[in-house]
């Protein structure tokens, strides 16, 4: 029997360490990997690094120490372009990303200035507006739109690139109940890899298996969601807090 071969971790994050310019140090050696297909929560109080760790997945930031591979690939200059395709990052305002006169022109412009064209670029707009329930809205303006609605044609300008990985800052926040569950719905549906950074615990517990607390710039544990938010003391350590009422122990990540 010949020797298994196994596809790279969908991300490889060793030794991270970042200062800013100005000397505010915001990660002090950051480790974890997420393998592919995994749905990984990433927690953490209000300046615990984790916006600087998310803008270091696909190069925004750089220029610190250690490593950050994304399916073997390092994050650097020579694969720029091709890291930034595979990170796909679905900001917390979707209209820091919406921004051309219709739906499917938005879905659009990632692809076509990778090069797509013709039927070939019309066949994955469509594809990535119908995994997020919104086909039918492509000649719509995005501002016509709902709040809701907005946040799942982002997630579809992502989609369009087929990333290797998508990175969801705060998806839930801002939603309605019936927005927040269509959302969960279609990330459950996806045969992606999802890294969500959120403060929406049950959110994280309802979709994420995996969490990462990010505390101080270092991952401060790291495993199944429901024991880490069952863990009273880590949650007071870190400044995490569920809502009122809010029972981890009789709900589960799916």
């Amino acid at each position: 029997m010949g020797p298994v071969t196994t596809a790279p971790a969908s991300l490889e994050v060793s030794g991270l360490a970042f200062a800013y310019p100005d000397g505010h140090q915001a990660l002090f050696g950051v480790d974890f990997s997420v393998a592919r297909g995994e749905r990984v929560a990433l927690l953490g109080p209000n300046g615990a690094g984790k916006t600087t760790l998310v803008l270091h997945l696909n190069g925004i930031l750089g220029g610190g120490t250690g490593t950050v591979t994304v399916a073997g690939l390092p994050v650097g200059k020579r694969h720029m372009a091709e890291i930034r395709r595979r990170v796909g990052i679905v900001f917390q305002d979707p209209d820091d990303q919406l921004f051309m006169p219709t739906v499917r022109e938005d879905v659009a412009f990632g692809p076509a200035a990778a090069g797509l064209k013709g039927a070939e670029l019309e066949a994955r707009v469509r594809a990535a507006l119908d995994r997020v329930g919104m086909a039918e809205f492509a000649e719509r303006p995005p501002h016509h739109l709902s709040f809701g609605q907005r946040r799942r044609v982002a997630v579809a300008t992502v989609l369009a690139m087929e990333p290797e990985i998508l990175v969801l800052d705060e998806p839930s926040s801002n939603l309605d109940p019936a927005s927040r569950r269509e959302l969960a719905d279609i990330l459950r549906s996806l045969d992606v890899t999802v890294l969500m950074v959120t403060h929406d615990l049950p959110y994280a517990l309802e979709l994420c298996p995996r969490s990462l607390i990010l505390s101080d710039g270092t991952i401060a544990a790291d495993g199944p969601t429901a024991g880490l938010l069952r863990d009273d003391a880590l949650m007071r350590t870190h400044r995490l807090e569920l809502p009122f009422g809010f029972d981890p122990r009789a709900a589960t990540a799916g």
